[in-house]
């Protein structure tokens, strides 16, 4: 056979360096050569033209396809070149199989055939210096050729030399080493044949048969024989790896001479065009090995004796490196070092420097060179998401295992301190026991004259014993039956013996007696006599109220008895103590998972709020994934538009990627809606959109300045916390007066609760109700508007709060409101808060203002500290009530950024008032919530059953019947209607006393609370208090006073609670009524309306905000409009009692919590930012 090796340079290959971005780079050209890809800078065959080689490698062996032959022996000799051992050849497999065919033919199977020794033929022609040629000759010949171990002879000695022979037998064939391989694999699988056939031929006569005096011969020889093969195959093993190893090193070493004169051509072209890198090979590619050359003779590093390279890869984003360059034999100063390119890696970034402060950085450009093959920026982009997403995975395992076993840690010191504290109050009740019993034993006897005896008269705990009484000694002297109720030891396991007594044969008087087992601790039996048994006994003989006690002679060892006392108790109050720890446990879990799982209704509702406008499919946006979104323009500005564009971005639009090309949407199956898909990345945490007729603009739906936001889940990346302070002067629980001391602390907590920081800045009254605040302690002071200022700081409810107390008294008033300077006080503190966020270096993102009281932070604001340290800062004003000053919002309203009311519909109710109208632009309005903590039916201290929408009905009943026994109503099972508010005409007084008068005609009960400031108001309401008190006592009851614990049951007791206001901005009582399963009946304005709908004419207003019905409500101010909602409702409960609870069930489950408004203001804050 025969096969050629050439190896050849590139006709043509150059270096290109492109100075393009100021990046120094390097185009790759692609070489061909027979054993390494290779690259090159320049062109360098002109210059080297010895360089060119060729190989040609010629092998010729006999044709061995005809007959079979014998192996040749060590010693024999053939014409070869020089260098080589002469061989012989072995048939290939193909061969070996004409062979046998031939054999067969011929009839012949076992026939042993000498081979005949014919020398192998090489030629060589090459260009290359002497020297190189001896590297082609050591590969060729340690070529193994693909001729395979023939079968053994039948002669076994014979083996051993034809293995011999074989040693050398490792010829060069078509230059590849993949054939010796081959080779070797086929003469491994014939060991096992081999061995076989030499064995079986043992023991047997030329005749086949075995004799019994040639076996023990035989089998010496079978062993001998063995031995011997196994020893020719290991040599035949080992010239097998030796031939495989010096063809591989051979190959190295040709391909290491073919590598270096590549870099000696490369370098000699780089350093004649005045190059100072070049890199091996030129193209590079992903997971691979490169050497880069660096010429310090042309670098700025010319006279250091250090070079060291300093990189990374992708923009210097990927895996850094600095390795140090070593001196090559190249000519020319080259220095050079080895990279691995990581497979991440589309460029590697680079300079040069002596390990401290010299660099060559390529002009401040630095060195760049692209990598082939591999990842694009924007795989990689994605590629260091998903790295991100798995190094978040990690560390959020590993942050919740430590926190699992900081937990655990601290169970375990919670259990230890807790089984402490159980033990020493055991020693303490033991030493207790002790003294009282040891009182008693003094006082016990073995018998009483007359009155009782214990046969025998020494027994000890369990034994049986019989226990006398005469009966005629005391009170049963005429009782039917006599029994004994018994205990030990001061009843200290209360009552263990009870046993019927019989009359006795004994004559000396009327004895009866029982028979008793002495328990087994008894020191002291304890027991009175009865005439039955203890749940029908009514006539006693308890010893004067001073019970029986009788001594048990035989007791166990006081010492004794008391160390096991000490433990049984101890043990008791363990097993008490984590009972309830077990059930505070499981209420908290179960707390938690109805407040989670209100959570995520309410964050469906919430996507859901607007899909009459838009939604997406699926509802919940997953980060890398694809959503449609779905858009009806019928319901927006865009409505009859002939195409609808889509704009979207992402992360309150400063996504890296920037705003996404604008889409045209297309029709839906759906009716009127249009569609657009969108690629949602990994780090995603919100997504932006807005809507326009054209592809250039035009007509915008950008949801009245707010834009579309929806957020997306499964991210990367987190929102980035904002920082929002509340000035304001009322701060529940420690300041309040009305409702907008409740808002501030607890849509504060909402908002803090999603992960933003939020502080609130609060005059420190002297009056402040301190046992609300934790930590308090002074912080600093500062001078401002003529005096100082002494700045506190605590938490309340798990704010952050600063208290500012200036110290010309005007906050050391006893009151919140009420004092005539009250503009001037609540103005100073205003300009005082904005001036200690900036001495302070705070720079919030949203300052929150709250009414008149505050309003003036708004234009001190932007007059004073907007262009003055405070600049990223944006104003949010709230209105809770218009009613009060009026002028001081006017002037706010036109210095705020964005402002809201607290509901929907009172937004549009007051939109006319001058102090609003010029600033409808900017005006929103939304709803307040409850504290889903302090309204907690559940966990609620002053109710007598906690209860959830699970056992509602149980849990109302058992507060009715305690509201109706704490007040003297009738107890019986009638609609209770409740009504909670300030005696005011805001809320409707004249209603209200209608509303009473009606309920008791409908046979209900009526229960108010709540009191009046108009003293003219609370005397109205006094005499009719002592008029209902006179005609309808069991059915009506007025508490004129301010009573909380009430309140809660009343809420959870009614049935019915009635808020019939004239106007309402936006009322918590209908809310917290629908925390406890009471069905709101309210007139239709303002909060009322947006948060109670009819269960018979809004189902659709319902649906349309994701809800059911769940109230009644009427229109006019009147009594006949106060008739239809509330006959409507008692003829409910009268008729329909399993709707109405299911109704009650319903309301329960609905989230008028602080969830949804928390989301709503979030976005109104970055509505802010972005103006």
């Amino acid at each position: 056979m025969e096969a050629s090796l050439q190896v050849q340079r590139p006709l043509n290959c150059k270096a290109v360096f492109n100075q393009t971005n100021g990046c120094f780079k390097i185009k790759p050209l692609v070489g061909s050569f027979p054993f390494a890809r290779t690259t090159l800078f320049t062109p360098w065959r002109s210059q080297c033209p010895a360089s060119r080689l060729s190989h040609r490698v010629t092998a010729s062996a006999a044709d061995f396809s005809k007959r079979r032959q014998r192996r040749s022996t060590p010693g024999s000799k053939g014409t070869a070149p020089k260098g080589f051992t002469p061989k012989t050849q072995v048939g290939t497999s193909t061969q070996k199989r004409e062979q046998k065919s031939n054999g067969e033919k011929e009839g012949s199977s076992i026939t042993t055939l000498r081979e005949s020794a014919v020398p192998n033929k090489i030629e060589i022609e090459s260009s290359v210096a002497p020297e190189e040629q001896s590297t082609v000759e050591l590969y060729q010949k340690n070529k193994l050729n693909e001729a395979e171990l023939e079968e053994p002879e039948e002669i076994i000695p014979s083996v051993g030399n034809e293995l011999s022979a074989g040693k050398s037998n490792a010829n060069v064939e078509n230059g590849s080493v993949g054939k010796s391989l081959e080779d070797v694999a086929r003469l491994q699988k014939k060991e096992p044949t081999l061995e076989s056939d030499i064995v079986s031929s043992e023991g047997k006569h030329l005749d086949g048969k075995r004799t019994d005096d040639t076996v023990t011969v035989q089998n010496k020889s079978v062993e001998s024989d063995e031995k011997a093969i196994e020893d020719a195959l290991k040599v035949k093993r080992e010239m097998e790896q030796k031939a495989i190893e010096d063809a591989l090193k051979a190959k190295l070493e040709m391909e290491a001479n073919l590598r270096k004169q590549e870099i000696e051509g490369l370098a000699e072209e780089n350093f004649s065009r005045g190059y100072k890198i070049f890199v091996y090979p030129q193209i590079i590619k992903p997971d691979e090995d490169i050497e880069i050359f660096f010429n310090r003779s042309l670098s700025t590093l010319n006279n250091e004796p250090d070079i060291l390279i300093m990189g990374a890869f992708n923009d210097w984003r990927w895996r850094s490196f600095t390795k140090r360059l070593n001196k090559t034999h190249l000519k020319g100063d080259w220095w050079s070092c080895q990279i691995h390119i990581p497979k991440e890696a589309f460029k590697m970034d680079f300079v040069f420097f002596n390990g401290q402060n010299v660099y060559d950085n390529n002009d401040k450009n630095d060195f760049c060179i692209p990598v082939e093959g591999g990842m694009d920026v924007f795989a990689f982009e994605d590629f260091l998401l998903e790295e991100k997403r798995r190094e978040l995975e990690t560390l959020a395992k590993e942050r919740a295992e430590k926190e699992k076993q900081e937990e655990e840690q601290r169970r375990r010191e919670a259990e230890k301190a807790a089984s402490e504290a159980d033990r020493a109050q055991a020693k303490v009740e033991t030493e207790r026991r002790r003294e009282v019993l040891q009182q008693l034993t003094k006082k016990a006897a073995r018998s009483a004259d007359n009155i009782w005896f214990i046969e025998p008269n020494e027994f000890k705990g369990m034994d049986k014993v019989k226990l006398y009484y005469n009966k005629s000694s005391g009170p049963l002297a005429h009782a039917n039956e006599l029994w004994i109720h018994g205990g030990h030891n001061n009843w200290s396991d209360g009552l263990t013996i009870v046993e019927k007594l019989s009359r006795s044969e004994r004559e000396d008087g009327d004895w009866w007696y029982a028979e008793v087992v002495i328990p087994d601790r008894a020191h002291v039996l304890d027991w009175v006599f009865a005439d039955g048994p203890p749940s029908g006994a009514k006539i006693y003989d308890n010893n004067n109220r001073q019970d029986f006690h009788g001594i048990v002679p035989k007791s166990i060892p006081d010492d004794l008895y008391w160390v096991e006392e000490e433990h049984r108790i101890f043990r008791k109050l363990q097993d008490e103590r984590k009972l309830q720890e077990e059930a505070t446990r499981a209420k908290a879990e179960k707390t938690a998972r109805i407040k989670a799982e209100m959570k995520e209704r309410t964050l469906k509702r919430f996507l859901l709020s607007q899909k009459h406008i838009v939604y997406t499919e699926p509802l919940d946006v997953q980060a890398g994934t694809t959503v449609t979104v779905f858009y009806n323009p019928a319901n927006t500005v865009l409505n009859g538009k002939p195409e609808i564009w889509f704009r979207c971005s992402f992360n309150r639009w400063t996504h890296r990627m920037g705003p996404l090309p604008p889409q045209r949407m297309l029709p839906a199956d759906n009716g009127s809606h249009v569609t657009a898909t969108v690629k949602v990345p990994l780090d995603a945490y919100m997504m932006d959109f807005v809507f326009s007729e054209r592809e250039d603009g035009g007509i915008f739906d950008n949801k009245d300045g707010m834009d579309y936001h929806l957020p997306v889940f499964g991210g990367i990346a987190k929102e980035p916390p904002m920082h929002i302070v509340h000035i304001a002067v009322e701060m529940a629980p420690i300041a309040k007066v009305g409702g907008l001391g409740d808002v501030v602390t607890s849509l504060s907590r909402a908002v803090q609760d999603l992960n933003h920081n939020v502080d609130i800045i609060l005059p420190k009254y002297d009056c402040l109700n301190f046992s609300h605040v934790k930590d308090l302690h002074y912080q600093r002071s500062y001078s401002w508007g003529g005096t100082e200022i002494k700045v506190w700081f605590g938490k309340v409810e798990g704010l952050s709060v600063y208290f500012l107390e200036p110290q010309n008294g005007f906050f050391s008033t006893g009151c919140v409101y009420g004092r005539s300077n009250d503009a001037e006080r609540f103005g100073f503190f205003c300009h005082a808060a904005l001036e200690f966020l900036q001495q302070g270096g705070f720079h919030p993102d949203i300052i929150h203002c709250h009414d008149w009281s505050s309003a003036p932070v708004a234009w001190l604001f932007k007059d004073h500290y907007m262009h003055y340290g405070l600049s990223k800062t944006r104003i949010v004003f709230t209105i809770h009530n218009l009613e009060f000053g009026a002028h001081f919002i006017g002037k706010a309203m036109a210095y705020t950024d964005k402002a809201t009311t607290v509901s929907h519909t009172y937004s549009k109710e007051v939109a006319g008032n001058p102090a609003i109208a010029p600033h409808l632009y900017k005006f929103h309005g939304i709803i307040n919530g409850i504290d889903l903590d302090i309204w907690d039916p559940y966990n609620d201290k002053f109710i007598p059953i906690p209860y959830t929408s699970e056992n509602v009905i149980e849990g109302k009943k058992a507060a009715k019947e305690a509201l109706q026994q704490r007040l003297g109503l009738k107890r019986s099972d009638l609609p209770l209607v409740g009504i909670i508010t300030r005696l005011t005409h805001q809320k409707g007084i004249h209603l209200i006393k209608h509303a009473i008068w009606r309920t008791l005609e409908r046979n209900g009960q009526v229960v108010l609370l709540g009191s009046a400031p108009d003293p003219r108001i609370q005397n109205d309401f006094v005499n009719l208090a002592n008029q209902l008190h006179n005609s309808h006592a069991d059915r009506a009851r007025l508490c004129l006073t301010y009573d909380e614990p009430l309140s809660h049951l009343i809420y959870a007791g009614a049935d019915f609670i009635l808020v019939p206001s004239i106007f309402e901005p936006c009322g918590l009582t209908q809310l917290t009524a629908m925390r406890y399963g009471s069905i709101p009946v309210v007139r239709k304005t303002g909060g009322l309306y947006d948060t109670v709908f009819d269960v018979d004419h809004d189902k659709e207003r319902a649906e349309a905000q994701g809800l059911e019905p769940n109230g009644f409500n009427f229109d006019a101010p009147d009594g006949a409009g106060v008739d239809y909602a509330l006959n409507r409702a008692i003829s409910a409960w009268y008729d329909g009692r399993e709707w109405f609870y299911s109704l009650c069930k319903r309301v329960m489950e609905q989230d008028w919590s602080w969830n949804r408004p928390a989301l709503d203001y979030l976005e109104l804050y970055h509505a802010a930012k972005k103006d």
